[in-house]
């Protein structure tokens, strides 16, 4: 396992933690994954590691930025994807965002099923739609998150997304080895 993985994966499991307790990110976790991975590629592998670090860093930013627009994810979310990017790099950081979108959706089915929302989740998605369409901060997609977070039933209707990366990742990096290994 290779130092910028373990960074990561240390700091998922961390945001996991906070996460699962607070269904909260905090920028003490998130804004020093992001500085600290593109100091560390530009000071480790020059300019052309920087770029890729600053690639996968806007990579993972931009790839969750409107889903907070929408208010299906929190700030917190869009700046650890962008602090994974920053260590990983745009190639890996883009297998991690297909793999946690992967793992998130099939979360959010189980908490569909478990919670028998099945109607009120086809009508939140009709509003997420028009959200898109919108695509604006007057609509007041953290003021939803906000309002997410309090209530009681929050366990059966977020997805805590820092443990959903850390999973993602072990898998990835799991399966990389399970495929090379001699």
């Amino acid at each position: 396992m290779t130092f910028p993985i373990t960074v990561v994966l240390t700091a998922t499991l961390i945001g996991t933690v906070t996460d699962l307790w607070r269904y909260k990110l905090y920028n003490l976790l998130t804004l020093p994954l992001l500085v600290s991975g593109l100091v560390y590629h530009g000071a480790v592998g020059g300019s052309p590691a920087f770029a890729l670090s600053f690639l996968g860093a806007l990579f993972g930013f931009s790839s969750l930025f409107l889903f907070h627009l929408m208010g299906g994810v929190g700030g917190g979310d869009v700046k650890l994807m962008a602090g994974v990017g920053a260590w990983l790099g745009m190639p890996l950081t883009f297998f991690v965002f297909l793999a946690a979108s992967l793992v998130a959706g099939v979360y959010a089915l189980v908490l569909i099923t478990v919670s028998g929302r099945l109607r009120e989740t086809w009508i939140d998605l009709k509003v997420l739609w028009y959200r898109l369409v919108a695509v604006t901060r007057q609509i007041g997609g953290e003021d939803r998150i906000e309002i997410e977070v309090n209530r009681p039933d929050r366990r059966l209707r977020l997805i805590p997304f820092a443990a959903v990366v850390a999973v993602s990742l072990v898998t990835i990096v799991a399966g990389a080895w399970w495929v090379t290994r001699p």
